[in-house]
This record gives structure tokens, sequence and C-alpha cells, in this order.
């Protein structure tokens, strides 16, 4: 090897080993479908800054929730792991900070690590330099905060607080690498907007969806029992705000809200007493309120691109938006989340990586995917316990691969407020399966032929090969994903009765 040829590996091992590892932002919304985002297909409304990042980036456009539900699937996010094994079965139950998690595996590599906004974990976050967290729920206007000097509260509107939250962090922590995660509470219910975006689609009647009145008999016995029918179990006040501004408005914050929905409330009793459809009016409330809590989360998306811009850090930085899971907007007639529809499981999930050419992935990924996907993209190996797989593959070469079909289990009681019973999942392809265990229930969809899941398959005579493969496979992935004893024993027991 000459001098010449051996300076010039040196010189290119150095800028290797010197070259500044990756840092990620990802901003975790709470509740938001992907019907209320343009990037994929939305006729509700415009994201402009997450159709950035979908442009720019990779949209999967088969992301799923593994428990549809909000604390669950932060646990998941921080484990890489189902319900069952990281013990955060629902909203009830307090995470294990003790455990492993892709924050504290970030931490021992160097990383500053960060989160910022809804938590919803109940025990303290651990494996964080920093955190600043919302207790439990939290509020929209004038909320409390806590970290770890004690509980605090900050005047405004949350969703914008806790974007200059993450920008000052930012900006702080860019002297090395660093994760943060931006957990907005919006648009979690109750849907209070910010007082600029009241004036927001005030002109806009939003009709009724095509499957509103939904047939009910098509489905599980329990679709008829749940209460999350929008024309049945709103409530006008704290729901859809009528003559019911938020409590925790101060003074100025109060006349504002009054001056510009005087005329909406109005409207709302007029259209009612006018003998329009209640259900019409209802629903145009409720879509309204929602959608403007999403564009308060999509100018925080704006703000925080355009500080990593500023600080020069947009073309080291790897961006991430998500949501804890789906919701109904008004298909089946329902708002909410709980179920395995495609609705509410079905989650969206973007990622910039600069370098990285920008593109759509089909294939069915989980929830339980993001930790390692994380670990992998910033050069840490992940753990063998995790159950998820990274992502970066799929992110660098939009391959549809033969994925790990989705596996997903909803604990949730059927006594709770909702009443949804609880449901086993498993999606191969565009085949869906899922077991109402406590109904001993089944319904088999081809999600590819009948995106509404309107024709259940499971007794028909011809399905019968394509059920069998499923319940097989179904058997096949619990055993992979160590499930409960209990659980693939009621599997079994069912699957007698039902001759398959």
């Amino acid at each position: 090897m000459s001098d010449k040829t051996l300076m010039l590996s040196i010189a290119l091992a150095c800028s290797i080993v010197q070259s500044p590892r990756p840092n990620v932002v990802f901003i975790f919304s709470d509740d938001h479908a992907r019907q209320a985002i343009s990037a994929y297909g939305s006729k509700l409304m415009q994201t402009p800054a997450i159709d950035q990042l979908a442009r720019e980036g990779v949209r999967f456009d088969r992301h799923y929730t593994a428990n549809p539900l909000c604390a669950p699937s932060r646990a998941s996010l921080l484990t890489g792991k189902l319900s069952h094994i990281n013990g955060h079965i629902d909203n009830e139950t307090k995470f294990d900070g003790s455990q492993e998690t892709f924050p504290k595996l970030l931490q021992q590599v160097g990383y500053q690590t960060a989160w910022i906004g809804k938590w919803h974990l109940e025990s303290a976050p651990t494996g964080f330099n920093y955190w600043d967290i919302l207790p439990g729920q939290g509020n929209y206007y004038n909320p409390d905060f806590i970290n770890a000097a004690g509980t605090y509260r900050e005047a405004g509107y949350v969703t914008n607080l806790i974007t200059e939250k993450a920008k000052k962090w930012i900006k702080a922590a860019s002297g090395q690498p660093f994760c943060l995660i931006v957990g907005q509470k919006a648009p979690h219910r109750p849907w209070q907007p910010n007082l600029d975006k009241l004036d927001l689609f005030a002109d806009r009647r939003f009709p009724l969806p095509s499957d509103f009145y939904r047939d009910y008999s098509e489905l599980n016995s329990g679709a008829s029992k749940a209460h999350m029918r929008v024309n049945q179990d709103l409530k006008i006040d704290s729901d859809l705000l009528v003559d019911s501004p938020p409590a925790r408005l101060d003074a100025a914050q109060k006349a504002t809200w009054l001056s510009k929905m005087k005329g909406q409330d109005a409207e709302f009793h007029r259209r009612i007493e006018s003998g329009e459809s209640r259900d019409a009016v209802i629903y145009d409330r409720y879509i309204k309120d929602y959608l403007r809590c999403i564009s308060s989360v999509d100018d925080s998306v704006r703000d925080i691109l355009k500080s990593l811009d500023e600080l020069g850090l947009a073309k080291n930085t790897i961006v991430i938006y998500g949501s804890d899971q789906g919701f109904f907007l008004g298909e089946f007639g329902w708002f909410d989340k709980r179920w395995f529809y495609e609705p509410s499981s079905g989650t969206p999930l973007i990622v910039r990586w600069p370098g990285v050419k920008p593109g759509v992935v089909k294939s069915v990924t989980s929830n339980i995917d993001l930790a390692p996907t994380i670990l992998d993209a910033l050069g840490v190996k992940p753990p063998a316990a995790m159950q998820g797989v990274s992502l970066c593959y799929l992110i660098k070469t939009k391959k549809t691969s033969v994925a790990t079909p989705f596996y997903g289990h909803f604990y949730e009681s059927n006594d709770g407020e909702h009443h949804v019973p609880k449901c086993i999942s498993l999606i191969d392809g565009n085949i869906k399966l899922m077991f109402y265990y406590e109904l001993n229930e089944w319904e088999l969809f081809d999600i590819g032929k009948d995106k509404g899941e309107h024709r259940n398959l499971w007794g028909d005579a011809r399905s019968a090969d394509l059920r069998k493969r499923m319940v097989n496979l179904l058997l096949g992935t619990q055993r992979k994903y160590v499930e409960t004893p209990e659980i693939i024993e009621v599997t079994k027991r069912s699957l007698l009765r039902e001759h398959v």
C-alpha cells in the first residue's frame, strides 16, 4: 500500500468515526386517525406540515397498534414488547419503569434522552435525562406539568406549550446526540381547540360518513352494545362544548371563547330546532372540534421542523410522526378507539430520515417495532428480548417484505365506560382475524376487497381453507410471542367448538 493510499484510508476512517451520530425527534400525538391526515388521503382537512414530512420521508400505510389504548401503546413504544410481556395492559396499570427500554439503551451509548408532554404511565419516567410531563391525561388550557422539581402550572394552550418546551430542549441539547419524544395530548377527548382555531371550519358543513348508520348485525354481538355512538353517547356540554367553555380558561380566554363560539352555539341550537337531523348536527360539531385540535398539532410539527432547520440539525435528525392509535371519526357511527377495526387500530407512521429516499411502505407493521427501529437507526443492536423487529430495511428499500403477522390484544373490560369486548387480532397481508374470547365469537375480513369490514367471512363455507390457515397462524403467533397459557387455551377450546 502506498503512503498516499494509506493516508487516504486513515482519513476515511477518521471521517467515519468523527461523523455525528443522528438525532431522533419522535412527535407522538394521541388518537390521531389516519383519516384526518391529508397525506393519507383525508377529505376532511389539510395537514401541510405532516404532509411535508410524508413528502420528504417514508409513509407507512399498514401500521397498527397492538393494544389500541393510550397507556399500553406508550408502554409498547418504550419496550418493544406486547402488553402481556411489559405488564401494562390497560389505562389503570402502573408502568414498571425498572424494565429495559430503548431510551435507557440510548443513554448507555451517550445519547441525551427526553420525554416532554403527555406521558400517562402513572409511574415517574425512567431512562430520560430530562422529562417534563402532563399529569394523567392533562388539560388543554393552563395545564399542570410535572418534572423532577415537582408540579407547576403554565398559562396557555397545551399543544403550544409542549411545542415550545420541545424546541427549547432541542436547542439546549444540540451539542451531543439526542432522542426526544414529544407527547402531544391532542386530539384526545375532550376536544378543546386553541382560541386561534375556533373559527376554523365554522362556515363548513361536514356530512355524515357513508357508514354512519352501520348494521351492527354484520359484526360481533358486542358492537351494538358499545357506548361510543356519536349520536347517543357524546355529551352536549363536556364533549361538544355547546354553551360550555372549558373550565380552566382564565377570564380573558373565556371572553375570547364566548365571543368566537356564541354564533356557533346559537347555530347548533337553530339547526336542531329547525328539524335538521340531530345526528348530522352533533357529528358536525364533533368533527370540527376534533379537526381543530389536529390543526394545532400540525402547527407544532411545522414549528419543530422549522426549529431543526434554524439550528442546522435537520440534515442529521430523524423525525418520526405517529400516534398511539387511530380513532373513529363517525365510521360505524362511532367515536373513540379500542377496536381492531381499521379506523381504530390503524395508525399513522411517517419517518423522515436524512439521506433516505422518500416513499411508501405497504407492509404490515406494529407499534412494537418502533423501539427496535429507533435503536437500529442509531447504531444500537436491539436486544433479543424485544418482540418487535427493526423497520430500517423497509424504510430504506420500500420493498414489501414477508413480514411477521401483526398480533394484537385488547384487554379492557367490557364492563367499563365504553363496553368494548376483549379481543385478539391477527393480520396477515390483507386478511384480518379477530377473536372475542369473552363472547366466543370470531370475525374474518379480507380488508383488501372489503375495506369497510362489512363482510364477516368466518361462517362462509367457501372460506374454510382461509379460516384454517389463519387460526393455525394465530396459534403459532401466540406461541411465538409467549402469550399467556390461559389465552392460548381459551383460543384452542373455542376452535374445537367451532370445529376448525
